[in-house]
Formats: structure tokens, C-alpha cells, sequence
């Protein structure tokens, strides 16, 4: 039972104050960033996870000299093109696809073979998407069908590319802007909207990087061999962490939460703006700018009248990491929602477009869903009384925490396996439910 949590109860209504740990996809891109850059990089409040620390830890069998301690950490980068390694060294991206497939961008000019590999979950995930534009770079990848392990040789002889990326995916866009700044000339990306913590990133450090805007994409010009000066970081706080207790408060009774200093960039905050589309009480105070990021202050409070959504499309790269969440909102509330283009969440740590279907029947509600589409029947009065065990959703820790708020919220006993997958990207999260009066065993 040592992995297993037990809840038996209903959380009871809460006035709180909390904070979250600090941004993962910030903290990964800080350290893949910082390691290029050169000189000293100090960052507070990075995530003290496994996706980061495991980051780390490859960077370090890269050459890179890393310090942590409680307080900060020191990464002292070695310069574009400054990793040294010798011929086929391993590095181990364990669950993080973020890291393993901007890695593979950052290592686009080395010219010594390296092996990259990850554990089960990760190693069936598809790496098309970034093997095709590193090929088009010049770089050299054999792969097990695309997926982990993967060996890749760079080169110096880098050559700029056009490439459209349509997918929404913000880790193949950054994965060929990191290339793009070992390679001579201009590369150009047409993608549309995704996560922009890169570009504001590659703009607080002055790299060339142009961004022309049109209607349903964007054009990115980045220009490459510019060395950039180092980066000093005080990490503001995760609003995927965040999303677990802006759910748990809407949908508990008589219930209020303020989550402090957290990370409301536009291209991040898909989640907020659907949940009030759905009558959801939240709002964003004391909001202001850090290097690039918008930073606020998230209150939230318990909503009995959620309505259902038809979620508009340009809305799920914006929340894609939130989407079960959202589905579990949308359980509960009155009428039909439909939510369309979502086959995204099909290539995640899990199959998280099964998981939550299968999840969400589970617990009594009706969903129509196919490869790319989700339709929920809303039944606010939802509750159980019912026995449920949760296992077998390949340790995605956000499957973890969908079970741990959605017992919370519905009632009934809940064993959940593999408790410690939390550790991949908020160690904190059970700590914080207690904090909240959540009775958890």
C-alpha cells in the first residue's frame, strides 16, 4: 500500500492562501537555455521535480557544470555549441518529453554521436516531429521507428530551414529554434499560436528573433550564430499545478482559494478562459510583467451554475496539459459539451484522450469521443458513493491528480496507484491538498 492513496471523503469547504512549485516548462527551458548561453545563469524557484532534476543531470554527462542547492541553481553555460561529451555518451530524458525533444534542437551542431533514451512511457511516444526538421538542418538520426532511443549526430555545416509547424506544438517549435541558433542564416518557422515561453525568452536575451503576425498563424525568423549573455531567473509558479486547485475550489461548495505569483501568460491561461466561458468565479489580480512573462495572483471561487461549453478549437493549445481537468468540469455541468482537434492529447505521457474518456464512464457519465473529439453530457448533481480503483494509466502524473480531485469532489472511496508519479512534476501537490483539509491516507 506504500504507493497507493486512499480517500474516503469529500473535502470540506476551504478559505485558503497557497502557492505552487515553480513553471516546469519554464524551468526545463531556463537550463537547456542557460547551458548555451555563456557565463553564470542563477535561477530561484526552479521545480525541484523529476523532469527537471533529470534535465540536469543529462546536461551535467553533456559537460555542462550545474550547482543546486535549496535555494537556487547555477548552470555555467558553455556557449553555443559548447556541450563536451565523449563519442556515444548516453543521456537519460526519463519521462520529460519537453527536455528530450528540445534537447535534440540543442544538439543539432555536436559532431560526435550521442544516444538519447527515456523511460517505458516516453520511449513510445513518436519523435517524427522533430526528427523530420532536424534532418532538413543536416543533422543525422537513427531512430527504433521514430521512437526512443534515439542516436543523433549533429554537424557543422547547419543549414537554415523553412518549416511549417501546424500542429500547435510549442515543443517542436522550440526544438527547431534551438537548432536554428547554432546554424548560420535565417530560419523561418510558419506555425500557429502556441506556447510562446521561448520567444519571450530569445527577446529578454536580445537573440535575433523576428515574429510576424497573421490572422490564423505566425511567421518566426530566427537568426543563428549570435552568442547571448546569460540568464538570471526567479521562476514564477506553474499554472497546469495550479489548474488541480482551481477545479477542486469551483467545484467544492462554499469554497474560496487564492493561488499567489503565478505564470498567466496568454498562450498558458486556455484553461481560465474556458472555465469562465463555463460561468467558472475566477479572477486574475495584481497582474505585472517579469522578463518577457505575465505574472498574477489567481482567486477563485465555488461555482454551482456551470454551463456546459462548445470549445472553441483555438482554445486547445492553450490548455492542452489541462483538458481532463476541464472534462471533469464539464461532467458537472448542465448540458452537452463538445470539445473538437484534441487528438494532441493522444501523445502525451499517456493516451490521455482514452484515459479520460474511459475515466469519465467510469464514474457514471455519458461521452461520445472519437480519435479527435470529445462530447460530454453534463450531470451537475453528479456524485458516488461507489468503490473505485485507479490504476494502469502508464504513471502519468496528471491521470494521478484528475483521480485525487475528482474524489474530492464526487465522494465515494478511491484507491489510486503509483502515488509517486507526482514526483515527475509536482512533488507538492499532496502537501498542498492537506493544507486544503483534504483527508488523504
Amino acid at each position: 500500500m506504500k504507493n497507493i492513496l486512499l480517500i474516503k471523503n469529500k473535502i470540506n469547504k476551504f478559505n485558503k492562501k497557497i502557492s505552487v512549485s515553480g513553471d516546469k516548462s519554464l524551468s526545463i527551458r531556463w537550463a537547456i537555455i542557460s547551458a548555451m548561453a555563456l557565463g553564470r545563469s542563477r535561477a530561484y524557484n526552479l521545480l525541484d521535480s523529476e523532469d527537471v532534476n533529470n534535465s540536469l543531470i543529462a546536461l551535467k554527462k553533456l559537460g555542462v557544470k550545474i550547482i543546486k542547492n535549496k535555494k537556487f541553481c547555477d548552470i555555467f553555460g558553455r556557449g553555443l555549441n559548447g556541450f563536451s561529451f565523449k563519442e556515444n555518451t548516453t543521456i537519460n530524458a526519463q519521462n520529460s518529453g519537453t527536455f528530450a525533444r528540445l534537447i535534440l534542437g540543442a544538439l543539432a551542431r555536436t559532431e560526435k554521436n550521442i544516444i538519447l533514451k527515456g523511460d517505458k512511457s516516453l520511449s513510445l511516444r513518436d519523435f517524427s516531429r522533430v526528427i523530420k526538421p532536424l534532418n532538413q538542418f543536416g543533422v543525422k538520426i537513427s531512430s527504433n521507428k521514430n521512437r526512443l532511443p534515439i542516436k543523433i549526430r549533429g554537424t557543422e555545416y547547419l543549414r537554415p530551414i523553412n518549416y511549417e509547424e501546424l500542429k500547435g506544438s510549442a515543443q517542436v517549435k522550440t526544438c527547431i529554434m534551438l537548432a536554428a541558433l547554432n546554424t548560420p542564416g535565417t530560419t523561418k518557422i510558419k506555425c500557429v499560436p502556441s506556447r510562446d515561453h521561448t520567444e519571450r525568452l530569445f527577446k529578454h536575451l536580445k537573440i535575433k528573433l523576428k515574429i510576424n503576425k497573421h490572422k490564423k498563424y505566425q511567421i518566426l525568423n530566427i537568426e543563428g550564430c549570435k552568442q547571448y549573455g546569460t540568464l538570471n531567473y526567479n521562476i514564477p509558479g506553474d499554472i497546469s499545478s495550479a489548474s488541480f486547485f482551481i477545479v477542486l475550489t469551483l467545484l467544492s461548495k462554499n469554497s474560496k482559494l487564492i493561488i499567489k505569483n503565478i505564470n498567466v501568460n496568454k498562450s498558458r491561461t486556455g484553461i481560465i478562459d474556458i472555465l469562465k466561458k463555463m460561468n467558472g468565479k475566477i479572477i486574475i489580480r495584481n497582474r505585472k510583467k517579469y522578463k518577457g512573462e505575465d505574472i498574477g495572483d489567481i482567486y477563485v471561487k465555488s461555482t454551482s451554475n456551470l454551463k456546459s461549453i462548445n470549445c472553441p478549437k483555438k482554445m486547445n493549445s492553450r490548455a492542452i496539459d489541462e483538458l481532463p481537468l476541464i472534462f471533469l468540469v464539464a461532467a458537472k455541468a448542465k448540458g452537452t459539451s463538445y470539445f473538437r482537434n484534441i487528438g494532441e492529447l493522444k501523445h502525451k505521457e499517456s493516451d490521455r484522450l482514452k484515459l479520460s474518456s474511459k475515466f469519465l464512464k467510469m464514474i457514471g457519465v455519458t461521452v461520445k469521443s472519437t480519435s479527435n473529439s470529445l462530447k460530454i453530457f453534463g450531470i451537475p448533481n453528479l456524485e458516488t458513493k461507489k468503490t473505485y480503483t485507479i490504476k494502469n494509466f502508464m504513471k502519468d502524473h496528471r491521470i494521478f491528480m484528475l483521480a485525487c480531485i475528482a474524489s474530492l469532489v464526487l465522494g465515494g472511496t478511491w484507491k489510486i496507484h503509483d502515488k509517486n508519479s507526482v514526483n515527475t512534476s509536482f512533488p507538492e501537490f499532496l502537501k498542498i491538498l492537506k493544507k486544503l483539509g483534504a483527508n488523504l491516507k
